[in-house]
């Protein structure tokens, strides 16, 4: 047995980001001796943001060993298969950004050059028509795509969850209980420090001194560890990202269960609305040089369908992350790591992308610095893809209705976003690594949808006859079309398949 292994580890927050955390590594570590405790403040509330997911949350259950209809159950959850943006380009227009595959390979050529040039040959139809995620969402439609042949259109779509966070919290503990993971609800008061400026210790309002080999940050934007002990430091993007306030809100449901989250852009920022199965939860993320705290709690309840089931909650947040995600003996998870607005449902992934690169890299006591900067570099990098992916929904707006739109249009932007935007014009080619967040089908959805077209598209795909080109399109369109119809409403399966617990007893 190694001498140097870290056989207490501290996380310090709860929450969503803490116990995702608690969980991963309890069920990587349960054979080997180390004791995981998690230090749960009583009186810090859950944030209000993160209830939307995107498909690695899929994975990462699936990694847990999770039961899905259990999980759902007893979060109330609904299943995701797009993001439905509204108004962001110009208003009165929307668009998909759907999960999975779109579209068929045609004679050997992927599809997105081929619809290209359809469309330059007059094909009417949107990119995300070709895409089986899209087109049940736009018909209220659900079957889960691994249940389907491996022939059926629907098997490419991909799909995530909108959950209650604070239920999903609550299940994670349940899971890591179990596991060995040990519990204190208390105040963090004073961190202590060695000689080398590594963490030691935190000691509890209630007197108690907890030590550990390795600590893991969820204490939220104030960075109990990694700022306040061990001063990182923090990269601010607000230049990029002009919103710094959201204000969230959950309603009673109105309507059906979308499967979807829809996004819609407002005069001051944009909106969210998340679909559960008990309730709605909804918010407002805008600038606060342009609205203020009153003017967007009468915005959020203008715009909200159903009865309020909680007062307006206001979040102030500085757009960016941490100058180092992992310092010396403390890695930041969730909030402590940085912050990125909700527009593409990333907060989640973040932490579960976070502490599972930590585990293929799990230290011992040696601390040796290789790990600590391989982590950081694939880490930051994550983040700076997030940042250019959400950057580029403001920076190709044509809204110039007020002095935000026209900021955003006016925004300098980043020096690796421009060079994607470039390459993308020039021939609608990407710049893309396998291990990217965001794929392919994501890249073009988003500039499809904003208005950014390519001068001009492979011209391998010229070898495909352009009648025979726009028959199959057709085709496929068609039979999309049919799947679609052939699906149960969402709500149907919903209730089929995942009740939620209480609901159904009620």
């Amino acid at each position: 047995m190694n001498a140097n292994r870290i056989s207490s580890l501290v996380i310090v927050g709860g929450g969503t980001a803490g116990w995702i955390a608690a969980a991963a590594i309890a069920k990587s570590l349960k054979n080997q001796l180390c004791n995981i405790t998690l230090i749960e403040s009583p009186n810090i509330g859950t944030v209000g943001v993160g209830e939307a997911t995107i498909p690695p949350m899929v994975s990462f259950l699936q990694f847990l060993e999770v039961n899905e209809k259990e999980f759902m159950q007893e979060t109330q959850a609904s299943f995701k298969l797009a993001i439905k943006f509204e108004d962001w380009h110009k208003p009165g227009e929307s668009f998909f950004h759907p999960f999975g595959s779109i579209g068929v390979n045609i004679d050997g050529n992927e599809f997105y050059p081929c619809w290209l040039k359809a469309k330059a040959n007059g094909e009417q139809a949107k990119y995300a028509d070709f895409s089986p995620a899209a087109v049940m969402s736009a018909k209220n439609k659900f079957y889960p795509p691994h249940r389907a042949s491996k022939d059926s259109f629907l098997a490419g779509a991909g799909y995530a969850y909108h959950f209650d966070a604070g239920l999903v919290a609550k299940f994670l503990r349940r899971y890591s209980e179990k596991l060995g993971v040990t519990r204190i609800e208390s105040n963090v008061v004073n961190v202590n420090k060695n000689e080398q400026e590594f963490l030691q210790s935190v000691e509890l309002d209630s007197g108690q001194v907890i030590e550990g080999d390795f600590f893991i940050d969820c204490s939220g934007f104030k960075g109990l560890l990694i700022e306040e002990a061990l001063t990182t430091g923090y990269e601010d993007w607000s230049d990029l990202l002009p919103c710094n306030r959201a204000v969230a809100m959950q309603t009673e449901n109105v309507g059906e269960i979308d499967p979807y989250t829809t996004s819609t852009a407002r005069d001051f920022g944009w909106s969210w609305k998340v679909p559960l199965q008990h309730r709605t939860g909804n918010g407002y993320v805008f600038c606060s040089e342009y609205c203020s705290d009153d003017e967007a709690v009468a915005k959020i309840h203008s715009i909200t369908k159903g009865k309020p089931l909680t007062e307006p909650r206001v979040i102030p947040f500085v757009t960016g992350r941490r100058k180092k995600i992992w310092n010396k003996n403390c890695l930041a998870l969730g909030l402590s790591a940085g912050f990125l607005e909700p527009l593409e449902s990333t907060a989640i992934h973040l932490v579960t992308r976070g502490v599972r690169a930590f585990l293929d890299l799990f230290p011992d006591k040696t601390y040796n610095q290789n790990l600590e900067n391989e982590y950081n570099r694939i880490l930051l990098g994550e983040y700076e893809t997030i940042k250019d992916f959400i950057v580029l929904h403001y920076c190709t707006t044509k809204r110039d209705d007020n002095p935000f739109w026209q900021r955003c249009q006016n925004i300098a932007v980043p020096e690796s976003l421009k060079r994607k935007i470039d390459l993308f014009v020039s021939r609608g080619v990407l710049e893309y690594n396998p291990g990217d967040l965001f794929k392919p089908p994501s890249w073009f959805s988003i500039y499809e949808g904003m208005g950014v077209v390519p001068n001009n598209y492979d011209p391998f795909v010229d070898s495909v006859n352009t009648a025979q080109l726009k028959s199959v399109i057709s085709q496929v369109k068609s039979l999309m079309l049919q799947m679609a119809d052939s699906l149960p409403p969402h709500a149907e399966y919903l209730q089929k398949y995942c009740p939620a617990k209480g609901e159904q007893d009620s």
